[in-house]
């Protein structure tokens, strides 16, 4: 029996269905599986400006595979607009509130299935783990990433801009170029076109198998996006009537995948804190130490933007992630058995013949790295783990020993960087900016981005207990474990502190005996959060450490 029955039939549904019929449904309509099409779309984010689009070929696809689809709306927070100032306290924390409304949504109503429309960082996590709350059939489509801007005969993206701030305060480009840069950029909607948090939670949810070959990679502005939709469409009422649920085919080995595709694409390292809250809510106990021993037996294989001068297009274009996943299963770095929402086996859609650019996808007997893209760093500074994307740093700065340049916040830093005052050969901290401290540990592009633009990302260090965005690069660690406003290590640092960061070997240590450290946390008061009020305020009282997903604590796991 379908769960919409309790909504639809009998003579005590008669209140409902008058309901259903003022809305505008048919009684044919109440006869067949209603499902729900959660969709993000809203006018501030790129990402989002084509999802009614998509919304449209969803309905065409449910209609055809005789359901009845019924649309409703979730919050959307661009990143990159909210970037650099207090919005950004608010993204993060975004995830559980979409969550938690697509929850609210599917289970009052009674819908028998999901079809999750959404792009970009926290939206995309946020619907997959309600979808694994729910465990009803889901699958989700996203909008799509963003064809790449060209400047100067040069394949751009939203780096460039942001890169371009540093060189604007020291004189070297004029306000005329940077608007020129702005104007090119970004030509068009879709997830900006680098392989950003955004896109590679696009690309994992095909190594999940909770979307399509091509979901993550198909771009925005393609007619391929829209036969996708109409594809997920026709899918969802085929897992409604076989009852086949996200847990059933986000299994642990389904996980393993998806940690093994990010690896081998380098992808964000915001990657970590969203798999570790999407396993918890699947009931799959997944940790931060199985990443790095997954990046150890996995090989990189794709180099794009921020790394490099490819996006997107040119992962599609070289066979996509199924192409990727090919390789992978070919060294046996990919488990083949998991299900997926297309009816066949992940190994299935791996196994099939994919065109494959090696300039763009390399084979694993020449990679870029033997190790994946990411790495986990332990230490007296970070007991619980700390992440970052190796693939994005210099060979120079591997290894790296310097005296810490302590601030409290992003602003501070930013400030000091741009006049000068952070020396090269530093590790500057940038601490209380965890998802307690910030609150909800905010992106550190806007430092990392002026440290490249002013040329000095190859020469300091940079480590905090906040996130990266996708877009950041260099030798910068973040998700420090515990956290500075929980009384962890990091909060205990000094200017002049000699730091040591040894990637190789995953350690990230502060040259200071453990009775030094003891006597400071001994004299350590934690910042007032005083002020706080409205949904932060409560955030920060459930929200977990960085190393846990930074899910919020009074939460329950997956139900049953």
């Amino acid at each position: 029996m379908r769960l919409s029955s309790q909504v639809t039939e009998g003579p005590r549904r008669a209140p409902h269905r008058s309901l259903w019929y003022a809305c505008g449904l048919t009684p044919d309509e109440l006869k067949g599986p209603l499902v729900g099409i959660a969709n993000s779309r809203t006018d501030l984010v790129p990402g989002h400006i084509n999802l009614n689009r998509i919304a449209e070929a969803v309905k065409a696809g449910i209609w055809m595979g005789g359901g009845t689809p019924l649309e409703f709306s979730t919050i959307a927070v661009c990143d990159g607009i909210s970037m650099g100032h207090a919005g950004m306290f608010y993204s993060l924390p975004s995830r559980e509130l979409i969550a938690d409304s697509v929850e609210t949504m599917v289970a009052a109503h009674g819908l028998d299935g999901l079809v999750m429309i959404a792009n970009c960082d926290k939206i995309v996590p946020g619907m997959l783990m309600a979808a694994a709350r729910l465990n009803l059939p889901a699958i989700l489509i996203s909008g799509g990433p963003m064809q790449a801007g060209h400047h100067d005969g040069q394949a751009i993206d939203h780096t460039q801009v942001h890169e371009s701030v540093g060189p604007l305060e020291r004189g070297l480009i004029t306000k005329e170029e940077m608007e020129k840069l702005e104007l090119e950029a970004c030509p068009g909607w879709g997830s900006c076109a680098g392989l950003f948090t955004a896109n590679t939670m696009n690309c994992l949810a095909e190594a999940l198998g909770i979307a399509l070959p091509g979901n993550g990679t198909s771009p925005a502005v393609s007619s391929e996006r829209i036969r996708l939709a109409k594809q997920a469409g026709t899918l969802i009422v085929q897992l409604i009537e076989q009852q086949i649920t996200p847990r059933e085919i986000m299994t642990p080995d389904a996980f393993m995948n998806a940690v093994a595709v990010a690896m081998a694409i380098g992808g964000s390292t915001n990657t970590v804190l969203h798999l570790l809250a999407l396993a918890r809510e699947a009931n799959v106990d997944l940790q931060l130490s199985n990443f790095d021993e997954i990046s150890k037996k996995t090989p990189y294989l794709v180099k794009l933007s921020p790394t490099s001068a490819n996006h997107m297009e040119d992962l599609h274009r070289a066979g996509g992630i199924p192409a990727v996943m090919q390789k992978l299963l070919d060294i046996g770095a990919l488990k083949p058995d998991p299900a997926t929402v297309l009816g066949v086996n992940i190994g299935q859609i791996a196994d099939f013949e994919h065109i494959s650019d090696q300039s763009i996808i390399r084979d694993p007997s020449s990679p870029h790295s033997s190790e994946g893209g990411l790495a986990v760093l332990y230490g007296n500074i970070a007991p619980k783990g700390a992440v970052i994307k190796k693939s994005a740093v210099s060979a120079e700065m591997l290894i790296h020993e310097g005296p810490a340049c302590v601030f409290d916040c992003e602003e501070d830093a930013v400030n000091a960087i741009i006049k000068g005052k952070v020396e090269p050969g530093c590790v500057l901290v940038i601490r209380y900016e965890g998802p307690k401290g910030a609150p909800g540990m905010r992106e550190m592009l806007v430092p990392t981005a002026t440290l490249m633009g002013m040329g000095l990302g190859e020469s300091i260090a940079l480590i905090t207990d906040g996130r990266f965005s996708g877009v950041s690069r260099g030798p910068v660690i973040g998700h420090i474990s515990p956290e500075a406003m929980s009384g962890g290590p990091l909060a205990l640092l000094r200017d002049g502190d000699l730091i040591s960061i040894d990637i190789p070997e995953g350690r990230l240590n502060v040259k200071l005996s453990t009775t030094e450290l003891e006597a400071r946390k001994s004299q350590w008061t934690p910042p007032s959060t005083k002020g706080l009020k409205g949904y932060l305020a409560r955030y920060v009282e459930m929200v977990t450490e960085s190393s846990e997903g930074a899910v919020l604590c009074a939460s329950q796991k997956g139900m049953d």
